[in-house]
């Protein structure tokens, strides 16, 4: 299994859930997710404007700073498929998929570790975002904890 840092990892779902619920798009087709910084591209149509960057990070540390807690549960691969997009599980996932909520905000097939509180995470930091041929990449670290 690839090796995640719990915080960051649990970051990037608060960050995928807030750019669905903001902007209406897919969760990241790609993400890079290392403990000092991380980068998730989505499929988008422009860059983010100045304001556009000021809410995503204010939304983001918001959902952290509500403290939810994060859980796992699995569901039949079949059940799953019915409420997710599974294209991202690795090969050889098996029968059973396990769904990490974050708190009521998020819900998604991880194989990854992640905090048992979004207080856990810190505070979201977003570093910069390129848009190039209709991807948009943002890049993002943490630092700290929760305010």
């Amino acid at each position: 299994m690839k090796s995640y840092d719990p915080q960051m990892h649990t970051a990037e779902h608060i960050l995928n859930q807030t750019m669905i619920r903001m902007f209406d798009c897919e969760r990241s087709f790609s993400s890079h997710i290392e403990k000092k910084k991380s980068k998730c591209d989505y499929h988008f149509d422009r860059s983010l404007d100045l304001d556009e960057e000021v809410d995503l990070t204010k939304s983001i540390n918001e959902v952290i700073d509500r403290n939810l807690e994060v859980k796992e549960h699995f569901l039949s691969r079949n059940e799953a498929s019915a409420k997710f997009n599974l294209s991202r599980l690795p090969e050889g996932a098996g029968d059973e998929v396990r769904i990490v909520t974050v708190g009521n905000y998020d819900a998604c097939p991880c194989i990854g570790p992640h905090v048992s509180k979004t207080s856990e995470i810190g505070m979201f930091q977003l570093i910069s975002t390129s848009h190039e041929n209709g991807i948009l990449r943002i890049r993002f670290k943490l630092s700290g904890l929760s305010r």
